[in-house]
C-alpha cells in the first residue's frame, strides 16, 4: 500500500472494544490509522508570505466579452468596494430513530452581487452586461454567460489556479442613483454550467488573460 492510499485500510479496532458493547464516544477513541494525503499539487498552496493576510485583488471574477473559441476575458468589479461569492451546499441534516445525527451536502451553488456598478464606457463587462440586459432585455443571453474565476494567491504566481463556468445567469438588478450622483446598476452573478479548472496566466504589459484546463 503506498502513501496516501486508504482504500485497504483495515477498520481500527479498540483494545477495550468487546463484541456487542457500545462505546461511549466521549470517553474512548480508536487509535489513529493512516493518514490521507490529498494535498502536493502546486494548487493546493498559497503563493503569497506566510503569516500575512491575502489581499482581496487577488481573486478576480471576469466575463467573456469575446466568443467560446477566442474569449477575451474582461474583470468584473470595477469601482465596486466589496464584494464576496457565496457558496450555498444544500446542507441537510437528519437524526434517525436510533439516535444517531446524519449530514449531507451537494456540491455548492455559487453566486456574487457586484453594487454599485456605476457604468463605464471602458468597462468592457459592465458594457456587455447592459447591451443583454438593459438595451436587449435578452434573458437567454443572460443565462447563457462564461465566466472564469482566477485565484492569483493560489498555486503558481504566473500560472494560478482559475476555474471557468461555462453558463453563468447574471442579471442587472436595477438602474439609476441619486441625484448629482453616478448612474449605476447592481448585478447579481449566479455561475453555473460546466465548471472546468485549470490555471490562468496574465500578460504583464497588456494584460490579457488566458485560461488553460487541466488535462
Amino acid at each position: 500500500m503506498g502513501e496516501g492510499d486508504c482504500s485497504n485500510v483495515p477498520p481500527t479496532i479498540s483494545p477495550r472494544k468487546m463484541p456487542f458493547q457500545k462505546i461511549n464516544a466521549k470517553h474512548e477513541r480508536s487509535a489513529p490509522g493512516p493518514r490521507c494525503q490529498r494535498f502536493g499539487s502546486a494548487s493546493d498552496t498559497f503563493n503569497t508570505t506566510s503569516g500575512q493576510a491575502i489581499d482581496r485583488e487577488l481573486v478576480i471574477a471576469f466575463l467573456n466579452t469575446g466568443t467560446s473559441e477566442t474569449p477575451a476575458w474582461s474583470p468584473i468589479g470595477k469601482r465596486v468596494e466589496d464584494s464576496s461569492a457565496s457558496y450555498e451546499w444544500n446542507e441537510e441534516t437528519i437524526r434517525d430513530i436510533l439516535g444517531n445525527t446524519w449530514n449531507t451536502a451537494r456540491k455548492p451553488i455559487v453566486s456574487q452581487s457586484f453594487e454599485p456598478g456605476d457604468l463605464d464606457a471602458g468597462d468592457a463587462a459592465i458594457l456587455r452586461i447592459w447591451n443583454l440586459g438593459v438595451k436587449d432585455q435578452d434573458a437567454k443571453a443572460l443565462a447563457a454567460q462564461e465566466c472564469l474565476i482566477v485565484h492569483f494567491y493560489a498555486g503558481s504566481e504566473s500560472t494560478p489556479f482559475a476555474e471557468r463556468y461555462s453558463s453563468c445567469m447574471i442579471i442587472p438588478t436595477g438602474l439609476g442613483g441619486a441625484g448629482g450622483g453616478n448612474l449605476t446598476m447592481p448585478i447579481n452573478i449566479t455561475y453555473g454550467g460546466v465548471r472546468t479548472t485549470g490555471t490562468a496566466s496574465r500578460n504583464a504589459s497588456t494584460g490579457v488573460v488566458t485560461f488553460t484546463p487541466d488535462t
